[in-house]
């Protein structure tokens, strides 16, 4: 069994569709009858064992590239011959893989790892948005089927008019993020009291994280608190008692910032799955959130606090409840939850079941794919 992935999503720097892929890469080498293929934008015409680039223009900071033209990317998935094409994002290369797979004759998944007609929302407002689910209905309702990563985003699909969703949700890598990671200098080096409790939220400084809510909580709890900020675009430095670390950091050093601080603080309401939850539960970390977007299918009861409207006051409250309580039993019951339900293992041997179910395979054995270019 042959399995290409296609997305624009994926640079040195971007988050957590590069952590889907690599991760489900690395489970994919494992497993005995399955290649793997990834085609993703970089500089240059390229490929690194299995990982295939084609040139694009950047975007701008992000790090990220986008064709322009279609018509390439098709050619160099039908070189690849995969038996299965899974797209992970909403724009050219969507297409691309559909043309491809139209033209193979194999089925084509589409991922709805980003959620497209909020994003336009809230950028360009509500008639944009109208715009957008159009568009997306119209896009995806050309899939063999779409993946949603949380029920709250299968229940968007449906509600825009898609109807070949099935759940798949995104998992954690339990041995990089665990509690025993935690960097013991970390309080030190930022320069937090003892006794101080140390927020922390992980992620590229994007509008739909409502980054200035938190620094906002932050103020307002004042000096018993101290927020820490991680990712790309985040203000480098201390400024009362918040602190940014600007740009990308490593799995290792990520794992070690969340595992030391005492709970994630996060103000987003449009999270399709939420991973950085997921890794500072596993890290042992209680999560204070939003009860909105996919976050509530993570957060369950004993695990963290859920606001349930996006103000200063309400995340404060949040806080405070969240450590009038045992935060130290809430993290721990996190780090089981997360063991339990999210190891990628157990997610990915889903995800190939959802594969085997739509290529018609009903168990795993001998399996020839197609010879490659």
């Amino acid at each position: 069994m042959h399995l290409a992935d296609i997305t624009m999503f994926y640079a040195p720097t971007s988050g957590g569709v590069r952590s889907y892929l690599t991760n489900k890469h690395r489970y994919l080498s494992g497993q005995a009858g399955i290649r793997h293929s990834i085609l993703v934008p970089g500089r240059t015409a390229a490929h690194d064992g299995d990982v295939h680039t084609l040139p694009a223009p950047p975007i701008g900071w992000t790090g990220y590239r986008a064709p322009l033209r279609g018509a390439a990317w098709t050619r160099a998935l039908c070189g690849l011959r995969p038996d299965l094409i899974e797209a992970g994002d909403p724009y050219r290369l969507a297409w691309a893989a559909l043309d491809a797979g139209q033209r193979l004759g194999v089925p084509v998944l589409g991922f709805y790892h980003s959620d497209l007609p909020r994003l336009i929302e809230a950028r360009f407002g509500g008639p944009a948005r109208r715009l957008a689910e159009r568009y997306a209905r119209r896009l995806y309702g050309h899939f063999t089927e779409v993946l949603a990563p949380s029920r709250a985003m299968a229940k968007r699909l449906r509600a825009i008019g898609v109807e070949r969703v099935a759940v798949q949700p995104l998992g954690v890598d339990t041995r990089a993020f665990h509690p025993q990671r935690a960097d013991p200098a970390l309080r030190e080096r930022l320069g937090v009291a003892i006794g101080t409790r140390l927020l922390v939220f992980a992620g590229r400084a994007a509008r739909e994280k409502n980054l200035p809510l938190l620094r906002a909580a932050a103020r307002a709890l004042g000096p018993g608190y101290h927020l820490l900020l991680i990712g790309p675009g985040m203000p480098q430095g201390r400024d009362g008692n918040v602190t940014g670390i600007d740009g990308f950091m490593p799995t290792d050093r990520l794992a070690g910032h969340l595992a030391a601080c005492d709970a994630l603080i996060h103000a987003g309401t449009q999270e399709t799955f939420g991973l950085v939850v997921l890794e500072a539960m596993a890290s042992g970390l209680p999560v204070i959130g939003m009860h909105a977007g996919a976050v509530p299918e993570l957060v369950v009861p004993g695990t963290g606090v859920l606001a349930t409207v996006a103000t200063t006051e309400a995340l404060v409250d949040a806080t405070r409840a969240l450590f009038s309580l045992d935060s130290a039993a809430m993290g721990r019951r996190a780090r089981r939850h997360v063991e339990d339900r999210y190891a990628w293992a157990r997610t990915l041997a889903t995800l190939v079941s959802n594969y085997r179910r739509v290529l018609g395979v009903a168990s795993p054995g001998p399996w020839v794919w197609h010879a490659g270019p």
